[in-house]
């Protein structure tokens, strides 16, 4: 059988026919027989939840001029998911042994070679619509464009389409790969220099790489990392699935009673703007239609009213959309403030915040669970393919990596399983009091139950070594000022006290026997008759600063009246 490009049933193919654009051109690929009975079901959901993604939530068309509300709770709630998750970003770290180069190479991956936020929020959209994502890893080789400017090698991390993902995982272990096949359509220029359409397909396993283009092998090479390059993270795991489900699956029919009820409503509007006008005893023909006339010379009996149009029921249904409304938000867990309803509380505690999120921070703490495990081996994927194709970013490198701090290695061992592990930490998604945090990471310090880097991490430092090596010069360059000023200082009493016989700083007279500028008063060191020919060089400097900006340079005169002969001497 051939799959074609809608796998949807009859009542929602008015709504997938436009879904086919957004995810292709072309829409999906042709499947045989055996793909289509055992991915058929999983595509077929992917295109419900894309379409109603795309505000597409009608299986019909009414008729031009009729009214059809489209209320996209669905994207809403959706994007408030992956923004609530995925907002606040993502930080990486490693063991201890290697945090001097792990780290650094991790950071230049994904925020360097990759753009780490779009990366995170398109995993986490396809993950949240279809319920599935798949991230690729690659590594594109350097290169020289057509102008000279030259393109140095990197690892990309490449989100797939999960409609375009046919995985074959292990009969027993649905965390592993063991057969995986991208396929897709794409416009090409043929040879004869017209346009038309190919299938590309990538068949990847742990040992080779296949591609086709419309089922002619083009290229066929070595899998030189020794594992499928791809990563499968079910949004919400599923007991005995491999599948996942996506975030606002539930919410779909209620969704839809929304839209329509909210169309009556409108159409109840529409109505009463417009209403149909009866008239007995008077022929219609003879009366002008249109605003702003009076009707007048009626017939005696004849009378003129509106036909009633089911006005009386418009309040039960408000009332029953925001029954329906309600009901959305219970089911998806997240509080109707969140999308902009408006908060009775002014200044709500972090600790009420959470109170209010709860539900929906029940959804978060299940979703982290499985991008958690899939980041950590995405970064595997990273370090592996890194380690290949860049090995000397095993090595340390004091100009691209952060200090050097005792127990760490210099050298990362390229078969040691300890090179690739890392751990993933998601920020706190909720506003966090922070002078209750700070009080609690002191208490902590105090009583020697946490340290300056577990502390920088709980404030959300992703790198706090290089925090604390930030503090530390900046701690270095603060002493220093400090002793250039006291420098200064003791050189200025110095100067005063032999100017004057006074000592500044206690106003207290020169020692017996000792004579302002003889050098047996205090020199800048406070020791008397000790002054070297360039601490008096220094001296007689800081006396003439002091005498001018004392006294001046120039005897002060009185200003003259603001006459005009004063103003322009030269007028007689």
């Amino acid at each position: 059988m051939s799959g074609g490009i809608d796998f949807s049933p009859p009542s929602y193919r008015a709504a997938s026919s436009d879904l086919t654009i957004s995810i292709s051109p072309l829409g999906l690929v042709e499947l045989a027989d055996e793909e289509f009975e055992v991915h058929g079901p999983r595509l077929n959901r992917y295109s419900l939840n894309w379409a109603m993604y795309l505000g597409h939530h009608w299986s019909y068309r009414r008729e031009v001029g009729e009214s059809q509300m489209v209320y996209n709770y669905y994207r809403a709630f959706t994007d408030f998911i992956i923004n609530f998750t995925f907002g606040r970003g993502v930080s990486f770290r490693s063991p201890l042994a290697t945090e001097a180069i792990i780290p650094d190479i991790l950071k230049r991956v994904w925020e360097i070679d990759n753009n780490k936020h779009g990366v995170l929020w398109e995993m986490g959209q396809q993950g949240g619509v279809s319920g599935d994502c798949f991230v690729k890893v690659a590594y594109e080789e350097a290169f020289e464009d057509s102008v000279g400017a030259k393109h140095p090698g990197k690892v990309r991390i490449l989100p797939l389409n999960a409609s375009f993902c046919f995985p074959e995982f292990h009969p027993h272990d649905r965390s592993r790969l063991i057969r995986f096949k991208l396929k897709y359509r794409f416009w090409g220029t043929s040879v004869e220099g017209t346009r038309q359409v190919y299938t590309y397909t990538e068949i990847l396993t742990d040992d080779r790489i296949e591609e086709y283009i419309n089922d002619e092998l083009i290229d066929s090479r070595p899998n030189p990392i020794g594992v499928v390059p791809v990563i499968h993270i079910p949004n919400v795991l599923v007991s005995g699935s491999p599948w996942g489900l996506s975030d606002c699956h539930d919410v779909i029919t209620l969704n839809r009673a929304y839209n329509e009820t909210a169309t009556d409503v409108a159409d109840i509007v529409n109505y009463h703007a417009a209403p149909v006008t009866v008239i007995t005893g008077a022929k219609a023909s003879s009366l002008e239609k249109g605003p702003k006339k009076v009707w007048g010379g009626l017939p005696k009996d004849a009378q003129v009213f509106n036909l009633e149009g089911g006005g009386q029921g418009l309040q039960g249904a408000l009332e029953y959309l925001e029954t329906v409304k309600r009901a959305m938000h219970e089911m998806i867990g997240i509080p109707e403030t969140a999308l902009g309803q408006i908060q009775p509380i002014s200044n709500t505690s972090g600790t009420a915040l959470s109170i209010q999120f709860q539900p929906l921070m029940n959804r978060y703490q299940q979703k982290l669970v499985q991008y958690s495990e899939g980041l950590r081996r995405i970064n595997e994927l990273v370090l592996l393919t890194i380690g290949l194709k860049e090995p000397q970013m095993f090595q340390y490198n004091p100009d691209f990596n952060g200090p050097l701090a005792a127990d760490q290695l210099t050298s990362l061992d390229p078969n040691d399983p300890q090179t690739y592990q890392t751990v993933v930490h998601f920020p706190q998604p909720l506003p966090l009091d922070k002078l209750i945090v700070l009080n609690e990471i002191q208490s902590k310090m105090q009583l020697n139950l946490e340290s300056r880097k577990g502390a920088l991490r709980l404030l959300g430092e992703e790198f706090p070594a290089e925090k604390l090596e930030e503090i530390r010069t900046e701690l270095i360059e603060d002493a220093k000022s400090d002793g250039a000023l006291n420098l200064l200082k003791a050189q200025v009493n110095s100067a005063i006290a032999s100017l004057t016989g006074i000592l500044p700083q206690d106003g207290g007279e020169l020692p017996p026997g000792a004579e302002p500028g003889d050098g047996t008063g205090p020199g800048p060191t406070g020791q008397p008759g000790v002054i070297t020919p360039f601490e008096a060089e220094t001296l007689d400097q800081m006396a003439s600063e002091l005498v001018t900006k004392a006294y001046g340079t120039t005897i002060p005169k009185n200003r003259g009246v603001d006459t005009e002969e004063n103003k322009y001497p030269g007028n007689g």
